[in-house]
This record gives structure tokens, sequence and C-alpha cells, in this order.
């Protein structure tokens, strides 16, 4: 009802040609002013972005953040500045003044968009594909959250995500996984404006991508509308309207557009793509769009009031989306009340209350099994968790037991991903920015390879993202080396805002999920074992909840005055309990640090760290992966047992003691280390 009423039937007019000529020179001059940027898009893309703004997204300037708005992911993000200007146009807490420092140090306006940084912005782009994922990752959340709080008399849930995408989106393999997932799940408020312009950065796409995509999309089971002309507002709206008529399927409406439209001399050409047009060519396009030479960075008065009716229009929507809910609160308090927590991304009192606590009697347990459980005992007091495995569930056992699948069962938490890890943590990484939902994904640890860019991408916007690895090291046995990962560990420390924690047993494994959940700034990599772990005794050591600082004293000396400390992550903790015991009996006091989480640990004051590192005694690092980074502790008078080679495929155990993860060769390091 609230996209009816906004919608419009008018014509393309000279206001609208003005209007989208102040978005194409507008991007020119802030392009131009940083000698830096894309500007090609912004000036071929300007009439479809124009259309869809104007008359089809329903959104709130004066409130970036309401609930029930439309998205807009802009996953070329290279054109960022066409999305700068449409925020600055239409009213968003983005002022000129910030357009002019497009690109420079502290500016609110960077190359390629940031959602942490600038308002209105819903996703952080760049990378290409990662965005149009994204995008369906935030219609899975729409639909989700759709079907748990509507209901026939009250729809608190229903907005669209749309997203403009290029040819190089579309060339890059997560855009494949991405789009069948879509059409198999027929996420309907899922339309993609295709920027059909022929060319990329190093000539036209017939050199490199000559494929049917209208063809390989309706493949996906999509609806592909067009190609429709992008130069002309009246063909894009219709497209649109058509998208919005039909509740089967996500839509692809091809635009054939003119990369620099407007440019006498680079329009049409792959110079125009990343790089600023030059001072003489700005001054030829000023002349061939009717445009004045001066001032730079001009936006005509009616412009300006046709773009910020969107304030008005927003006010009013955003009004009465509050009167909708006010009158389902009014019959179901604790229902609104529940949505407006999960959006909140607060969560719940008691929400941990249902994990379990594990008993060193109970029998050997691997970690991804632990895991299991503790997800599923979240999961009776945290409807917010929502996620799957990349075809994996039973091996990493993080399927919801109470709960359907999504989009077979109504509400269903359950996400099957399919073989599609690409895919998988670009998606999770769409529904955080779309929020009320905590999304998880899982796979095995080696395949960290295909999900390092959504990682990445979480960790640089902030989003709490918690992805889970099993089968963490050449305990994975006879899989062989193909499937033992190695250097993963290192490579998922090296990204800032990233917690990565192995937990070292069940009870650990419980304290990596509260820590997961409770870490709003970024996101968590839960990495967990395939073979069985003890269940660590906390009534002769430490407690797991001492997991929060990263690093702990598991066990210490008798007189708490060692002669070597041995730190140690996951399951070679237990072969730290098993070498400080034989040590012991040679006369070698050993400490027992367990170390499941790096950032946590850096996090702690000095004076923490010191307590638990004690400078000056020697150490031993004990981690079944290689040793990047481990020297920062041990420091130069200890020493660092690892795995800088690829493994081998053999029974765990086997493994584990021809590659040194061995008793044996723990005890005769601690005590060369320690001169005992």
């Amino acid at each position: 009802m609230i996209h009816d009423e906004m919608e419009t039937t008018m014509p393309a007019t000279s206001l609208d040609q003005l209007s989208i000529n102040t978005i194409r020179m507008l991007s020119v001059d802030a392009i131009q002013k940083a000698n830096s940027g894309h500007p090609g898009l912004p000036m071929g893309a300007a009439v479809m972005a124009y259309t869809l703004w104007t008359r089809h997204l329903k959104h709130n300037p004066s409130n970036p953040h309401w609930a029930d708005r439309d998205r807009f992911v802009l996953s070329a993000g290279h054109g960022s500045m066409l999305l700068y200007s449409l925020l600055h146009l239409t009213g968003y807490d983005l002022p000129l003044d910030q357009i002019r420092q497009f690109r420079q140090w502290d500016s609110m306006t960077p190359g390629h968009p940031e959602s942490h940084m600038t308002p209105g912005v819903e996703v952080t782009t760049g990378p290409l594909g990662q965005g149009f994922a994204n995008a369906v990752g935030m219609a899975i959340a729409e639909r989700f959250l759709a079907e748990r709080f509507n209901t026939d008399q009250h729809r608190i849930v229903d907005h669209y995500i749309y997203t403009i995408v290029g040819d190089g989106c579309l060339e890059e393999g997560v855009s494949a996984e991405a789009a069948s997932y879509a059409g198999t799940q027929g996420l309907s408020k899922l339309i993609a404006l295709y920027d059909d312009n022929e060319i990329t950065i190093e000539g036209d796409t017939d050199v490199t991508f000559r494929e049917d995509v209208g063809a390989r999309f309706r493949a996906y089971g999509w609806n592909v509308l067009g190609p429709v002309d992008g130069n002309d507002v009246d063909a894009v709206d219709n497209a649109i309207k058509a998208a919005k008529a039909q509740s089967e399927k996500p839509t692809l409406i091809i635009c054939t557009t003119v990369i620099g439209y407007g440019s006498p001399n680079k329009a049409g050409t792959h110079g125009v793509h990343g790089s600023p047009l030059g001072p003489d060519e700005v001054k030829l396009t000023k002349q061939n769009l009717g445009w004045p030479l001066e001032p730079e960075f001009h936006i005509p008065a009616e412009a300006l009031a046709n773009f910020r009716q969107a304030v008005e229009k927003g006010t009013a929507a955003e009004k009465m989306w509050a009167e909708a809910v006010a009158a389902y609160r009014a019959v179901a308090p604790a229902k609104v009340a529940e949505f407006e927590r999960m959006m909140a991304g607060t969560l719940p009192a008691g929400w941990d209350s249902g994990v379990p606590v594990f008993k060193p009697e109970d029998p050997a347990v691997a970690t991804r099994v632990a895991g299991g459980k503790v997800l599923n005992g979240l999961f009776k007091y945290l409807p917010d968790l929502v996620g799957g495995s990349a075809d994996l569930a039973p091996s990493t056992n993080t399927w919801l037991e109470s709960s359907g699948r999504f989009g077979w069962d109504k509400g269903g938490h359950n996400l099957q991903y399919g073989v599609r890890e690409h895919a998988m943590g670009a998606l999770a990484l769409g529904m955080a920015h779309h929020g009320g939902v905590i999304p998880y994904t899982a796979t095995f640890l080696t395949f960290a390879d295909y999900m390092r860019t959504p990682i990445r991408l979480a960790a640089l916007s902030h989003q709490r993202v918690v992805f889970v690895f099993t089968h963490d090291s050449i305990g994975l046995g006879e899989d062989g080396p193909t499937h033992q990962p190695v250097e993963h560990l290192a490579t998922l420390r090296a990204i800032p805002h990233v917690h990565v924690i192995r937990p070292a047993d069940a009870n650990e494994t419980a304290e990596a999920w509260r820590q997961a959940l409770l870490y709003t700034d970024g996101p968590t990599v839960i990495v967990l074992s395939r073979q069985n772990l003890p269940t660590i005794d906390s009534s002769t050591m430490a407690p797991a909840s001492n997991l929060a600082k990263g690093a702990y004293v598991l066990q210490d000396s008798v007189d708490g005055k060692p002669d070597v400390i041995l730190l140690a992550t996951g399951s070679e903790v237990e072969l730290a309990v098993k070498s400080a015991a034989k040590l012991a009996e040679g006369g070698v006091k050993a400490r027992i640090v367990s170390m499941p989480c790096w950032e946590l640990f850096d996090a702690q004051d000095a004076a923490y760290r010191a307590s638990v590192l004690l400078p000056g005694v020697p150490k031993v690092s004990i981690e079944a992966g290689i040793s990047q980074g481990w020297h920062k502790y041990v420091g130069d008078n200890g020493a660092v047992i690892a795995l800088d080679r690829f493994g081998a495929s053999a029974p765990a155990k086997i493994a584990f003691e021809k590659l040194g993860f061995s008793v044996d060769n723990v005890v005769a390091t601690a005590r060369r280390v320690s001169g005992k």
C-alpha cells in the first residue's frame, strides 16, 4: 500500500532531464576535483538511478535507519559518486562540502561506499559481485522477518531490495552463486538493474563477456525484463512496475546504457570508466548537455526541490508505517516488542539460558558436536539466529533442530546454501546489513579461502556475522592436505576487527558462541575440531568463562613460578596438559595457557597480559597451523611448535605424531628452552 501511493505515472519532463543532468554533473565535478574516480557509471546510469529513487524507492532521508525502508545497493561500488549525489540531493545528512571532499582524508565520501561512514549507504561495496550477493542476503532477511511478523491484518515488513549491477559484477563468480540461490528461493522482493554498457576497464565486453545474460538469469529462475533503453525514464519506470507486479521471482532489468553519457569524446569508451574526464572534456561535456560552465558543483534550485520531495514523501511513508505498527502493538504488544528488539540488534533477557554445561566425566566430544549443542541451546531463547552451511550440516552440526527450512517451511531459520561458499558468506553479510537477524554460516576451515572477501567486508563494515569453520587441522586425518587447513588461522587472524576463536573443549566452545554474540563491532570466526576432545575439569583447572579475556592460565605450577609456559589453542591444549604432566615428572614446572582468541587477549590491559605470559619466562606455543604470528607471544627465548608445511593423508593420531605434535616433542622443546 505504501509503495503504491509513492509511485507516480508522470511522463518524463524537462525537470526530469534537468535533475538527471544534475546527478551527472555533480558526479563529474566531484571526480574532477579529486582527480580520481569513475565518472562513466554515474553519467551512464543516472537515468535509471533517478527513476528508481524518485518514482519507486521507499526511503526517508530524515531517518536512514527506518526499519521498513527499501534497501538500495550499488553493487558496482566504483560508481560511488552516483550514490553520493543521490544521497545529497534527496536530503540525507551528506553536505555539499562532503561531496567536494570526494576521496579525501576523513571525508564521508570515500572512493567506494562504506556503510558505517555515510548516512544512507546500506552496504560497503567495491569488490565486484559482493554487493549483488549482499542484496540477495537482504532479500532473505526481508522474507524471513515478513514470515515471522506479518499477519493477514498487519504487515510491518514489506519492502524491496534494489541493486544496480554492472558487467563486472555479473562476471564475478560470486554473483552466479548468489543469483542461483535467489532464483531457487523465488526472492521476489529483489530487483536488480543491470547497467549494460558493454564496457570494462580493458575495453569492450565483446572481448571477454559475450554470454546471453538474460538467458543465464532465466535459467536461474529469474524474471528477466528488457533490454530497455536505460536513457528512457518511462521505459525504466515501466520495467520496475512490471517487476513489482509479480511475486514469484527475483527480477533482472537489463538496461542498455552508454558509459560516460554526455561526454563528446569519451562516451561509450573504456577511457571514461576509471579516470576523470579532464578539464577540457568536462567543459565540452557541460556544453554538450547545456550545463553552465560555472560554478562547479552547480545544483539548479528546481532540480534540488524535485529531489528534496523525498524528505516529505519519506516522512509520510514512515508515519503511515508507524501507525500500522501502533495498530499491531495494540493487539500483539509482545510480538511488536520482539520485532523492535530484533531490529535494534540487542539480545533478549536470558538469551544464553539454554547453553549446556559440559562435565569432565562426559565422553570426549568433538567441538563441532559441542558447537551444535550450544547453537541449539542458544536458539531456544534467541530467535534472531538464522543460518546454515554449504551443504555440510551433518558435518558442521549447525542445523537448528526445532526449526524448519527457510524457503520451504514458513518462518524456517535453517538456510540451505548449497555448495556455494563464495555466496554463503556474502549472503550472510547482506542479512546482517539488513538487520533483524544474527546470521551464521558453516563449512570446513580449508574453505575459508572461498569466504575471505565477505569476512573482510564484514570486518570493514563492523557487522556481526558468525562464521563457523569445522575440521580445523590435520586432525581431519585421511582426507589429506587438500582438506587439512594449515595457513588458514593465520590468514583469518590477519584481518582487522575479526575475532578468531579456536576453543579447546566443549565449554570453551560455549564461551566462544557467547563472545561471538556479544561482539557487535565485527564478525567472529569460531574454529572447531573434527576429532573428539576431553572436557577440561574446571574443579582442578580454570573455568572456560575466562575465554572472554582471550587467553588465561588454565593450570599453573604448584608455586606459581613456572620454568616454562606452554601456550596452546584448540585440540593442542590437551597435548599441552599431557606434556605439562610429563614435564612435572622430570622436575620441570610448567604453566599451561589456553589461548583461544588472540584478538581478545591483545585487547586486555598490559598488566593482565603480563600476569598470564610472565615476561622473562621461556615459552613454547603449540598449534597445528603455520608458525606465523606466534613469535610475538613466545619471544626470542621461546619456541614455536607449528606446521610450516602441508599435512598428509593418514589417520589423525598418526598425522599428529609424525608432524611433531606429540608429548615427546613438546617435552623436549620445553626442556631445551627452559634449560631444564
